[in-house]
């Protein structure tokens, strides 16, 4: 029975029948920054065109204005990490209030998360040259290819963007130097029309603030801070790192630009088709006024290459971010079971299909990059302004009152930003009605299905009877040596493991790891711990392994872990139960899922302490 009461979105690690396994800790502020300027850094992109069609050369003044609304949300995402170690996106950070307004937040961030592959691949097209007659089916075609490559799993998911912010960074700031001679205070102009229409001309142009919460949902996997344990998690210094240092640059960078960009010598025209590729614009401009003709085609022609690769990982970045989010609301109850299926890669298989079909639509329905980017804010100013509000009334946080007070100062913006987007953008406000609509639907026959019923409760009674499960064995290896076999099937390797623990006398663990291949954005919630009985395939080996073990007077402990790294989920197992043998079978997996993937083999190879023997079996 699911109760209406208060169900903050607790930390809680991965949890098997004996063993409590951490998620792997193993991002620093310096890769966490680097995937947050993927998301976070691409918006200058399409921000300065976009401005330049709202307000022409007067457009800087509403640039800097969203330079500093990205600046105050950004310090904001400072605070909401230090208190959400294990993840502070919407989701987990609404739940706190409610589940109801977590699914709400949850359905405005999948909103954004769609405009945002679709934006993102959309304008690489842009950046690349691609003649307009094709733009629709390239983008489309960008869009499937990381929908496929996301059928192996997001392993080593922003790599693109760690290899690429270096240059995309390099390039701005010769852009910016190129342009500092022809910088002019005279370009300053206010905008000509009225205080309510350059408003709504700011509302239009808020583009750079969705990276904040993909920040946000990665403060589970980040490297926790010095003084910090896995069990008083806390990640602030890294979260505040990444932030600060692309915050700044965003903040400063776009100002920049924005002033280049109005301060272009002889004010030429600039087209609605130049307005899409606007960086690109500036770099053939500039280095054509400063090393000519030639060096300002090659250096176009870079710049688009370089901006199009990071707007293509932004893609990746939004798809996985929504698997991760429509798996977990799965997992939580909020969808249909069916949405935690697996695909042999341990990819969900809805969730997959959903982040690659909903930006095509999007796609498909669009005309240009500017009816794209009138459904964008109103998704990622929604589901901000729900976790802002949240956490601003969230009397358990341990806030400042200067905190509390700036984070329900920018909530009170923000939700204005999100009445006006309404107000003034119909085609906007009927696509969030749509996801939000079909979102709550989908989640109301799924928990009439699962036989769920909400009631409303006092906190009391919601305390009594929603107590925490928590296993009780905890194994002991102090009878003789321990023995540790991992395996995805019946396989020879078994039968060796059984054969070493009847000789050495020892406890035989055998481990069955499903693979998790989802950048969860919270921590992941159970209504019940996972168990190895529920799993065909590793009950059929659980079941036939005690059976053995009791024929050949072995004991035999079945352990039972999903995870999104199988690597570290053996390696931490094999420190936490002192093994002393770890015996694992020959990998025999295709070349191209193991570029794609790894091998787990070689992964637990390099990482095993000296002190535990490897023995691997083939």
């Amino acid at each position: 029975m699911r109760l209406a009461g208060p169900n903050p979105a607790a930390s809680r690690p991965f949890i098997m029948d004996s063993v409590t396994v951490h998620r792997p800790r193993n991002v620093d502020w310096k890769r966490a920054a680097a995937l947050l300027y993927g998301d976070l850094g691409t918006s200058k992109a399409y921000v300065l065109g976009l401005a330049f069609l709202a307000a022409g050369y007067g457009s800087l003044p509403i640039i800097l204005a969203v330079c500093l609304l990205t600046g105050l949300v950004s310090y904001n995402y400072i605070i909401v990490c230090r208190h959400f170690p294990d993840g502070g996106g919407v989701y987990s950070a609404a739940r706190s209030q409610s589940r109801l307004l977590a699914a709400v937040g949850a359905l405005l961030l999948v909103a954004n998360l769609t405009v945002t592959s679709a934006m993102s691949a959309w304008a690489a097209t842009n950046y690349f040259g691609v003649p307009s007659a094709y733009l629709i089916w390239t983008t489309i075609g960008f869009i499937l290819v990381v929908g496929v490559l996301n059928h192996f799993g997001p392993k080593h998911s922003g790599s693109l963007a760690v290899s690429l912010c270096i240059p995309m960074v390099l390039v701005v700031l010769v852009i910016i130097g190129l342009s500092l001679p022809y910088l002019s205070v005279s370009s300053f102009k206010l905008p000509q029309e009225s205080l309510a229409r350059s408003w709504v001309g700011f509302v239009g142009v808020i583009l750079a603030l969705s990276g904040v919460e993909s920040i946000a949902n990665m403060t589970g996997v980040l490297k926790l801070d010095s003084q910090a344990t896995m069990d008083g998690p806390s990640a602030a210094d890294t979260s505040r790192k990444a932030i600060l240092i692309v915050a700044v640059e965003v903040v400063l960078g776009t100002a920049l630009l924005g002033w280049a960009m109005v301060s272009l010598p002889g004010s030429p025209s600039i087209d609605k088709d130049r307005c899409n590729d606007m960086l690109r614009f500036l770099a053939e401009q500039y280095g054509g006024l400063a090393l000519g003709p030639s060096f300002s085609h090659w250096f176009g022609v870079g710049m688009g290459l370089v901006v199009g690769l990071l707007l293509l990982s932004a893609v990746n970045t939004a798809m996985v971010a929504m698997i991760g989010l429509v798996y977990i609301m799965a997992r939580d109850g909020e969808m249909p079971k069916s949405f935690v299926r697996l695909n042999p890669h341990g990819v969900p298989i809805m969730p997959l299909i959903i982040s690659a079909a909903l930006p095509i639509v999007v796609v498909t329905l669009s005309s240009d990059l500017e009816s794209l980017a009138s459904l964008y804010a109103i998704g990622v100013v929604g589901a901000i302004t729900v976790n802002l509000g949240s956490c601003s009334f969230d009397k358990k946080l341990d806030l400042t009152w200067h905190e509390r007070l700036v984070m329900m100062i920018t909530f009170v913006v923000l939700l204005a930003v999100e009445i006006t987007i309404a107000k003034t953008k119909p085609d906007a406000l009927f696509f969030a009605v749509c996801i939000l609509g079909i979102g709550l639907g989908v989640r109301a026959y799924s928990q009439k299905r699962a036989g769920l019923k909400t009631l409303t409760v006092s906190q009391e009674v919601a305390a009594a009877v929603d107590p925490e499960t928590l296993a009780s064995f905890q194994p002991s290896t102090s009878a003789g040596q321990a023995i540790l076999v991992a395996a995805r099937g019946l396989t020879p390797v078994l039968r060796f493991a059984l054969e070493e623990a009847r000789l050495r006398q020892a406890i035989l663990y055998v481990l069955y790891v499903r693979e998790l291949a989802v950048a969860l954005p919270a921590p992941l919630t159970m209504p019940e711990p996972p168990r190895w009985q529920n799993n065909r395939e590793a009950s059929r080996i659980m079941y036939g392994m005690l059976e053995l073990g009791r024929q050949s007077d072995v004991t035999v402990v079945p352990l039972y872990a999903i995870s999104d790294n199988p690597s570290s989920t053996i390696l931490d197992l094999t420190a936490t139960l002192g093994i002393d043998i770890l015996l694992l079978g020959a990998s025999h997996r295709r070349t191209l899922v193991s570029i794609l993937k790894g091998d787990v083999v070689t992964e637990v190879a390099r990482n095993l302490p000296e002190n535990i023997q490897l023995v691997i079996y083939g």
